[in-house]
């Protein structure tokens, strides 16, 4: 609520004028009585969706918790098995249709998809003694999780429902054989296929090719799973299935139907994920079952039909089209951008794009007898290596609509441990650093949370949630034992509605400020938070870390606190982010708000004597109809605007909160009929 800059007795005299009831919370000017001998007025039930915020039936326990906790324990006796954790949701929206070219140039409508499943990393660990066990939050409307494990260079999965606060996942071993083994010399073939349904192999040596095999249906797609020697592929007709080749057993399987068609496909060795892309979309697939798991926009695309995708040694992604070669830069959006490597439109149409182990770029064209091309990544240069345009004599009178690279390797190679930590680098996030190898997120590796605020407590606000809001990621860094040795705090303030000035911090509850080494990136300028030499604030029994004094100076400006602990601490130690966050009111060190029936710190003060209507006499930060003067939002929020409460800019909050959270746990997000776009801020 913006008010003008006067002191905190001001406020309170001119609210004891304006409130005049304390029985009942209201936004409402009161009306005058009704006088005596007046017929009473026939009660009618106003819908749940009018009502207003200070009328809504909140349950006496209800907190306003959009997350849920989870402990989770993974057993795995398997040395150096590494485990990737996700919230999952394998709901796919359909959204509107669209036409594309395929390969054949021919028209096709698609329809375009939207999922939200492997955007969500949640953490990632190796069973330290057989057993990893971790404790973390998650949007309420999560039910599943999604582990994916790697063991040395081979991946699997499994999904897991959500039944309870407490989980246990056994892995069972594979009876099949084990990860093939890296190595070192190198000889190259590359595998084609087209929507004739055929696949042949091409020695990039010497244009021989070799027929390989029939395959279940023709397809514009292929990529190559190296380590467990398999090609994957997607039938070029609906239901568009997703096929694999096994090159050892030389058999093909369905392994479900992916429901897309369209021209782009590349395994992702990093991650065992096959990635996906159609015009402007990039998704990935699980291999093992064809479910789509995440998808991301790609801007900047010149033609959107075409090509095809790859991955260089690097990670790097390369996407061509049919107006030339691209590289894609995550945008730190959710998206990516793709940056036109070369400088014009190309004289050929590409179907298919691939590097080999010397990190030349092939492509082929859609001709009837298609040509094979090599192309530079950095200058977009480019010559005619095999096929009717070049002069190798060479031409495979077939079309290619898109090829892979399968690698022969003759000496074995050892995945090092750099720092010496038992964490080999391939599965250590920080392979130089021996005492760092793996992290936790929250609320995800890439989502935010909100901490939004009413700033007039223990008067009542406007509850537009914008006086104060502040997005946060915590990255809790783990050793080899994960144990926490360090944490990141991302944050950003997203609204200054507030005409005070408001200082924001965090309490660590089991945490004496003893065990913390340091505390780096606050900013206090305002001259009334005292702090020790490791960065925390004085006079605190408990570890407490003050972010910001001013709010106002840290609009729009990403930030980050660091926190290095002076022994290893267990994550259960840690406690569950976002942990105790509060507001410090206008300079005001006692002031503190906290979410619902938090503590106070050893600093604040619930002074039960103020001036005017005190709505939360017993300092639970609740007032007596429930509602709260903050609440943490496990999304990236966009507050109301100013005057706007959150149930008229949210069109499902009242259901949610009258409900004690159990209807429309997602009632936050952007999804149709959700919001009043109008009503919040830009």
């Amino acid at each position: 609520m913006r008010l003008p800059q006067i002191n905190l007795s001001s406020v309170c005299v001119l609210l004891a004028l304006s409130l005049t009831s304390c029985v009942k919370d209201s936004l409402d000017t009161p009306t005058n009585p009704t006088p005596e001998g007046t017929p009473p007025t026939p009660e009618v039930e106003v819908p749940i969706d009018e009502l207003e915020i200070t009328e809504l039936k909140i349950p006496a326990n209800f907190d306003f918790d959009t997350e849920k906790e989870v402990t989770l324990t993974i057993k795995d006796n398997t040395p150096n098995a590494k485990y990737y954790v996700y919230a999952y949701n394998d709901q796919v929206v359909l959204g509107e249709e669209f036409v594309f070219l395929n390969e054949e140039e021919e028209e096709e409508t698609g329809v375009e998809v939207s999922v939200d499943n492997l955007n969500h990393l949640i953490l990632s660990g190796i069973p330290s003694g057989g057993s990893l066990e971790q404790t973390f939050v998650i949007p309420a409307y999560y039910e599943k999780l999604y582990l994916k494990r790697k063991e040395g260079f081979k991946f699997s999965s499994a999904i897991i429902n959500i039944t309870g606060n407490t989980l246990t996942y056994n892995y069972i071993p594979d009876t099949g054989k084990g990860a093939s083994a890296n190595k070192a010399m190198v000889e190259d073939y590359l595998y084609c296929v087209n929507g004739g349904g055929e696949m042949f192999q091409v020695d990039p040596l010497t244009g021989a090719y070799t027929f390989i095999s029939d395959m279940p249906m023709g397809s514009w797609t292929a990529a190559i799973d190296q380590e467990n020697q398999l090609v994957y592929s997607i039938g070029r007709s609906k239901p568009y299935p997703l096929m694999k080749y096994d090159i050892a057993a030389d058999t093909w399987t369905t392994v479900g139907d992916l429901g897309l068609g369209g021209p782009r496909l590349d395994y992702n060795k990093n991650d065992g994920l096959l990635y996906f892309s159609t015009r402007d979309k990039l998704y990935t697939v699980d291999p093992q079952n064809a479910n789509i798991l995440s998808n991301w926009n790609i801007i900047g695309l010149h033609k959107k039909n075409g090509g095809d995708l790859a991955f260089a040694a690097d990670g790097t992604i390369f996407l061509c089209s049919f107006s030339g070669l691209y590289r894609l830069d995550e945008n730190g959006n959710g998206n990516y951008d793709a940056i036109r490597i070369s400088g014009e439109d190309l004289p050929f149409s590409p179907t298919s794009m691939t590097f080999d182990s010397n990190d030349e770029l092939w492509l082929a064209d859609n001709g009837g007898s298609s040509n094979l091309i090599v192309m530079d990544t950095q200058t977009g240069g480019w010559e005619y290596r095999y096929g009717p345009a070049s002069t190798s004599g060479v031409s495979f009178d077939r079309t290619i609509n898109d090829l892979t690279t399968f690698r022969v390797f003759d000496e074995v190679a050892v995945d090092p441990d750099t720092d010496g930590d038992g964490i080999t680098d391939s599965n250590d996030d920080f392979p130089e650093d021996a005492e760092k190898a793996f992290e936790q997120f929250t609320p995800s590796k890439y989502g935010w949370g909100t901490v939004a605020f009413e700033d007039l407590w223990p008067y009542l606000g406007d509850y537009d949630f914008n006086d104060t809001a502040v997005n946060y990621r915590f990255v809790a860094v783990l050793n080899s034992d994960n144990m926490v040795v360090q944490l990141d705090i991302h944050f950003e303030v997203s609204s200054d509605g507030a005409g005070l000035t408001n200082a924001f911090g965090i309490e660590f509850e089991s945490i004496p400020p003893s065990l913390v080494e340091s505390v780096t990136g606050t900013v206090l300028n305002e001259g009334f938070i005292n702090v020790d030499a490791n960065g925390l604030e004085q006079g605190q029994d408990r570890a407490v870390v003050i972010l910001f004094d001013n709010h106002e100076t840290m609009l729009n400006i990403p930030s980050k606190v660091t926190i290095n602990f002076t022994t290893p601490i267990t994550t259960n130690q840690l406690g569950i982010a976002p942990f105790n966050p509060f507001l410090i009111v206008d300079g005001n060190r006692g002031q503190e708000i906290h979410l619902p029936n938090r503590f106070r710190t050893s600093l604040g003060v619930n002074d039960t004597t103020v001036e005017g209507v005190n709505l939360d006499l017993d300092g639970n930060y609740k007032t007596d109809t429930g509602l709260p003067w903050a609440i943490n939002i496990v999304h990236n929020f966009k507050p109301p605007k100013e005057n706007v409460p959150v149930n008229q800019a949210y069109n499902y909050f009242n259901q949610w909160a009258n409900s004690g959270g159990t209807l429309f746990q997602d009632w936050y997000k952007d999804s149709t009929g959700y919001r009043n776009e109008s009503q919040l801020q830009d």
